[in-house]
């Protein structure tokens, strides 16, 4: 190996800078490693996922634990370091480690049961995925108390007249929180996270999602009332564009699908409790549509309370050379400390070779320089368009012409203001109800395959949600037909399209523009949520309940075409490991959709041909440490090595590689 040119003072300087400006608070400690090691971030065009640490000597990976210790002030862990190093090495040859970093019971038994049993995790991880859901439950409850109030507050604010005026600002009302969240909210996320760190953030946004809703029921004109929407938007966005990246950065790679896409179970969880709430006041008078706009208060409280009992994010710190606040994060964040061990030595590793790679193409990252960045530099620019298209999906699938209006939906299809409600109220329970199976299938069965799978299913429900409008009458079989068709249109939605896209953008970006990338995917999400709320009353005036949906169906049938050709699947890989996933060219990616994948699913599921395969597009590159002579021979039949090797794409020594017969599109 070639030994690296010395850097002068003023390179020193000029590489610290560009660390700061673009989160990293660290140099680059290993860039001895030649460029040869790494797979190329910008064209990875083997699609290979390589692991940093495999080909070190041990001897060699040793000093430089002992070294990264000596710099991070990490002495008192050393042991746990190196033992973790040696774990991230090579992640199924933990049992053969030997010498004085050799694993004791304990530690071996804890690793194997991060497979066997992975959903035993630390009590405090939950605490964190509980306030995250909470955040997210503030958002929900909102939709459906402004879903309610439209019944009410257009009359007492003298804007309830059929004059395209009047419905625009109807419309612009709702849309409000979404305009802030759009224009001010998102952007001022990636600041707030550069100073203040996930926790505080998300404190902040809370108190936004706070006093603006108790402002809101005190509102005496709909100008007052836009003013009080579009503060809680600035909330919105902010906790929006944090929460989901605040979840995903503190969770294991096995179940990270399952812990973010709390997000949105309980999101649903709030539309339901806003539906409740709606029902629970339409008897107290004229003044319900107050309460039902400032009931969503409720669970911005316990958020505000309890963020502060949460670590904050181990990858935060890191950005900010925090290493021993990082390593006390995670040994709150793991079961035992030689995984806590592993993950800090691990992350480190790839963030390193980010570093590398932001500092050798990217310029000075000042934040409007990294906003630019998601559009110019190939790698940002994949994750830009997948979290695009997985975000404008939500909003073309139809879901918020529900969630904004299904009150209004179903007493145009002939429901009093009551039993509009109680639907609406159906519709809510629907929604969460079915949000649980993704908690198994968003990690097995992978992000894009339960989208290609559920996206079709909600473009016929919504098409005959609409043609049952042409039913004779406006109530009974007409008005059943119609509910029960928008029912498995959210049953549909919310194993897919409704979890998945917080949780795919919270992934794809690399930790030097997770914030703005974030806070773009949101942004764009809610923008065109607030497009949605301004014209879909325009909309449902002139086309109707079925022209509305017949529209929308439409649209699923685009997303899904979108989906297949531009959405690279992330599951169970850890977030510096997909990387290499947004490393391949999207060409690359839509030749193999196309060529391979499309072909195998003729053949498999229209032609019936059980002996079809398809050869998987990435590879993870395994090759073995250079001293590392051992076999896995005698581990063949282990369950937890043969699983975890399966979970990781790994095949073993005694095995040939081999096409797979049902992989995730």
């Amino acid at each position: 190996m070639m030994s690296s040119p010395s850097n002068s003072p003023q390179q020193a300087e000029d590489e610290v800078e560009l660390a700061s400006n673009y989160g990293y608070s660290f140099p680059v400690e290993h860039a001895r490693r030649t460029s040869k090691t790494y797979v190329d971030l910008n064209a990875n065009i083997e699609a290979k996922i390589k692991n940093p640490l495999l080909g070190i000597p041990r001897g060699r990976l040793m000093s430089q634990v002992d070294e990264f210790c000596r710099h991070k002030g990490l002495e008192e862990y050393r042991t746990l370091i190196r033992k973790g190093a040696l774990i991230a090495q090579d992640p199924t040859g933990y049992e053969d480690i030997t010498g004085p970093e050799a694993l004791d019971e304990g530690e071996i038994e804890a690793l194997r049961n991060e497979v066997l049993h992975k959903w035993r995790v630390p009590i405090v991880l939950y605490l964190t995925i509980a306030t995250c859901s909470i955040g997210a439950a503030v958002q929900g409850w909102d939709q459906t108390g402004s879903n309610g109030a439209n019944l009410d507050f257009p009359h007492a604010y003298g804007i309830d007249g059929d004059t395209i005026h009047d419905k625009l600002l109807v419309g612009l009302v709702n849309a409000a929180p979404y305009i802030g969240t759009a224009f001010f909210g998102c952007w001022l996320s990636d600041p707030l996270n550069q100073r203040f760190g996930r926790r505080g953030t998300i404190f902040f946004a809370a108190n936004f999602c706070l006093w603006p809703i108790i402002g809101s029921a005190f509102s005496n004109s709909w100008m007052e009332l836009l003013c009080c929407r579009l503060l809680l938007g600035v909330g919105m966005g902010t906790k929006a564009s944090t929460v989901p990246i605040f979840a995903a950065e503190n969770s294991p790679a096995p179940i990270r699908g399952a812990l973010v896409m709390s997000w949105q179970m309980w999101t649903a969880f709030g539309i339901f409790l806003g539906t409740c709430a709606n029902v629970a006041v339409t008897n107290i008078g004229g003044e319900a549509w107050r309460f039902q706009l400032g009931s969503a208060f409720i669970p911005a409280v316990p958020l505000v309370i309890l963020i502060y009992f949460c670590p904050e994010s181990p990858r935060w710190y890191m950005k900010k050379d925090r290493y021993q606040d990082a390593m006390k994060s995670l040994l709150r964040l793991r079961n035992h400390p030689v995984q806590a061990g592993r993950d800090l030595y691990y992350i480190h590793a790839q963030l390193e070779i980010e570093y590398e790679f932001v500092s050798a193409v990217f310029g000075k990252g000042t934040y409007i320089g990294r906003f630019l960045e998601l559009f110019t530099i190939p790698r940002v620019r994949r994750a830009t368009l997948a979290s695009f298209v997985v975000m404008i999906a939500q909003q073309m699938c139809g879901i918020n012409i529900i969630a904004f209006y299904s009150t209004t939906v179903f007493v145009d299809a002939g429901a009093n203001s009551h039993t509009a409600l109680l639907a609406s109220m159906g519709f809510g329970l629907v929604n969460f109800v079915f949000a649980f199976p993704a908690l198994w299938t968003i990690d097995t069965f992978g992000r894009r395959s339960l989208l290609l799978f559920t996206f079709p299913q909600m473009a016929w429900t919504l098409l005959a949600a609409g043609l049952c409008t042409l039913i004779p009458g406006t109530g009974g079989l007409h008005l059943g037909l119609v509910a029960m068709f928008v029912y498995l249109f959210a049953a549909f939605y919310s194993p897919g399209e409704g979890p998945v896209p917080f949780t795919y953008s919270a992934e794809v970006f690399p930790l030097s523009h997770r914030e703005v990338g974030m806070a773009w995917a949101v942004a764009t999400c809610l923008f065109w949520a607030a497009v949605l709320s301004i014209t879909f009353p325009l909309m449902l005036a002139r086309l109707g309940v079925l022209g509305s949906f017949v529209l929308y169906s439409g649209f699923n049938v685009i997303a899904f075409v979108m989906i297949f050709l531009f959405l690279p699947e992330t599951k169970q890989r850890t977030l510096e490991e997909l990387d290499y996933i947004f490393a391949v060219p999207t060409s690359l990616f839509m030749k193999y959709q196309l060529t391979k994948t499309l072909p195998w699913w003729f053949k498999r599921w229209i032609l019936l041909q059980r002996d079809a395969t398809l050869e998987p597009l990435y590879q993870l590159d395994h090759s073995e440490p250079d001293d590392n002579h051992s076999s896995d021979a005698g581990y063949e039949n282990d369950k937890v090595r043969v699983e975890l090797k399966d979970a990781l794409g790994i095949t073993s020594g005694m095995q040939a590689r081999t096409s797979v017969s049902h992989p995730s599109l």
